[in-house]
């Protein structure tokens, strides 16, 4: 998701999504430490995207 994309959800909008988001993090890494995942980079992604819309939210 790119950062203009970010900008024009509302609010409700970016806290359901850093919900799961962060919520598919943590089964991603759960998944990647039993068994390595087809694409380890989608962790790194999905880390900065969460990163992006707490930051957004921490602006309004």
């Amino acid at each position: 998701m790119k950062q203009s994309e970010i900008v024009k959800l509302s609010t409700e909008d970016l806290k359901s999504k850093v919900a799961t988001a962060t919520e598919q993090l943590s089964s991603l890494k759960f998944n990647h430490k039993m068994t390595p995942i087809e694409n380890p980079l989608r962790i790194r992604i999905l880390r900065r995207e969460i990163a992006r819309m707490t930051t957004e939210l921490a602006k309004r």
